[in-house]
């Protein structure tokens, strides 16, 4: 264990989660225990990242955020170039890192618990896309898609599931070709690179990551080539249009000069070819001593359900290290 922070540092985006910073008291809790706290204007995008070094450079021990996993690795990505603790405050809609780290997402304030005595640290990995830190995922291709949607931030399933269309028949965006350790995948319509893999090769990537101290990065292609392939896969079998494999370096290359990407949520733009590594132990994370071991996994994807909600129904920026908006 590691003693409580002396002078902490958090992030609070009010509007993440529905205004969880508000109803759960999170500021003045934090307060009372000592921490700096900082609450950002949701109609104003600040610089998260430029936040947060100066206030390591000012002497704070410790950073954290209440708001989204867009905020939370942006945030992540200077604790650990600091040096310094990070604690995760599950104030977002999912929240899939904290889900992931075992904590309560029902009631963050219980993750505030880490402030105290009752804190302890653990070494988690980190995925690096570019320059920028990543602690979920970054998708390419129909996945990334979902992302530039704006409808995305009120709906995720929903707007990923109005997507899979384009997915299944090989409409939209630039070719991919994906190099993996010594695996080449030629043409995949829709890819999710993640910092440690998802249990049962979720390729919606909507389960859950059994660990995140693996060393190594998730790799999720999803490729359609024939109609019989989809429609088998809608019947509910997987057959052979899903590969899931393991990575510690991931290269995606496009046949245009800029490739879309869904970074931890958040619409992207990069230079192709793109690069994702993992970084082993780069982040150290303070959670409550009671934190929960995450639950099994959920079972795989049932591509029946998932294709009957899909055919049911018949803003894009570059890399920057501002946050405020998500959710």
């Amino acid at each position: 264990s590691a003693p409580p922070p002396r002078r902490p540092f958090l992030i609070m985006n009010p509007r993440s989660g529905g205004g969880k910073v508000g109803r759960f008291g999170l500021c003045e809790r934090a307060r009372a225990l000592g921490a700096e706290v900082v609450v950002l204007d949701p109609d104003r995008p600040a610089d998260v990242a430029a936040m947060a070094r100066r206030a390591v450079a000012a002497g704070a021990d410790l950073l954290g955020v209440a708001g989204g996993d867009g905020t939370q690795a942006l945030v992540a990505g200077v604790a650990a170039q600091c040096g310094v603790p990070f604690m995760v405050i599950p104030a977002g809609t999912r929240n899939h890192f904290a889900l992931d780290l075992g904590l309560d997402r029902a009631d963050p304030s219980r993750s505030l618990d880490a402030l105290t005595d009752a804190g302890v640290e653990l070494r988690v990995d980190l995925g690096l896309i570019g320059e920028r830190v990543f602690v979920n995922n970054a998708s390419f291709g129909a996945y990334a898609a979902v992302v530039q949607r704006p409808e995305y931030r009120d709906g995720k399933l929903r707007t990923t599931l109005d997507v899979l269309p384009d997915l299944l028949t090989h409409h939209g965006g630039p070719r991919l070709t994906v190099q993996a350790g010594p695996v080449v995948l030629d043409g995949p319509q829709a890819v999710l690179v993640s910092n440690n893999p998802y249990a049962g090769g979720d390729p919606a990537g909507a389960g859950r990551r059994e660990r995140l101290d693996s060393g190594v990065l998730g790799v999720l292609g999803v490729t359609v080539d024939r109609a019989a392939q989809a429609a088998g896969m809608l019947r509910g079998r997987r057959g052979g249009g899903l590969t899931s494999l393991t990575a510690r370096v991931v290269v995606v290359e496009a046949d245009e000069r800029e490739i879309a990407v869904g970074v931890d949520g958040e619409a992207l733009v990069l230079a192709a070819p793109v690069t994702c590594v993992i970084r082993p132990g780069a982040l150290r994370v303070r959670v409550p001593r009671d934190h929960r071991a995450p639950p099994p996994a959920k079972p795989p994807l049932d591509w029946r359900e998932l294709g009957r909600l899909a055919f049911t129904r018949g803003s894009t920026s570059r890399p920057e290290g501002r946050a405020g908006h998500d959710r």
